[in-house]
């Protein structure tokens, strides 16, 4: 791809993520987003060479902006109960070997919250979306890849409004065949984050 085409690319990208928080004002009539929440994570990553196709151990520094849209409240009765909602995060992966760069993606992940606790609230979420790399990572064919990712958190609830979270995922980066090479990321991560 040109480099003209590539910061097309990447304008297009940011522009649709700002449309998307800004289309849907907190508390408009349509859409009850009362419950709605922002969270912030940071954390660190790597890749595990012989993990499936993997050749190259990435490490990465990862910054996580994310918005928590409550789909259905109050599902289930004793330990199962919960909620269901939509995670839609703009995470940051700031790769720190074999390249000083970055990654940069949108995720869209399905989540659900235990709740019969209320102090700590475990959760399980998986989805996934686009990457775009500006890292020259050897193996990866492309700089538009996609990921998808699952995992488990806890959130443990502070006094106010405030939580903290600590979350482990699973995640993948592969461009899915569209070019070669095409050697994906296996990678496991570790973050904390805080709820406003």
């Amino acid at each position: 791809m040109a480099p003209a085409g590539k910061s097309a690319g990447a304008v297009c990208v940011l522009l649709f993520m700002l449309f998307f928080f800004m289309v849907v004002p907190v508390g408009a009539a349509v859409i009850d987003t009362s419950k709605d929440r922002w969270e912030w994570l940071g954390g660190y990553g790597q890749s595990f060479p012989g993990w499936g196709e993997t050749t190259q151990r990435v490490e990465t520094l990862d910054l996580v902006p994310r918005y928590n849209h409550i789909i259905f409240d109050d599902i289930g009765s004793g330990w199962y109960r919960g909620y269901h909602s939509i995670l839609l995060e703009l995470p940051v992966h700031f790769v720190i070997s074999p390249d000083v760069s970055a990654m940069i993606g949108l995720n869209f992940l399905a989540c659900y919250t235990f709740t019969a606790s209320e102090s700590w609230r475990p959760y399980l979420f998986g989805g996934g979306g686009p990457v775009y790399s500006f890292a020259d990572i050897p193996g990866m064919g492309a700089d538009w890849n996609g990921n998808y990712q699952f995992g488990l958190g806890a959130e443990y609830a502070l006094m106010g409004e405030h939580s903290l979270l600590f979350e482990f995922r699973y995640h993948h980066i592969s461009n899915g065949g569209s070019r070669e090479p095409n050697e994906p990321l296996n990678s496991c991560k570790f973050l904390m984050g805080i709820t406003f």
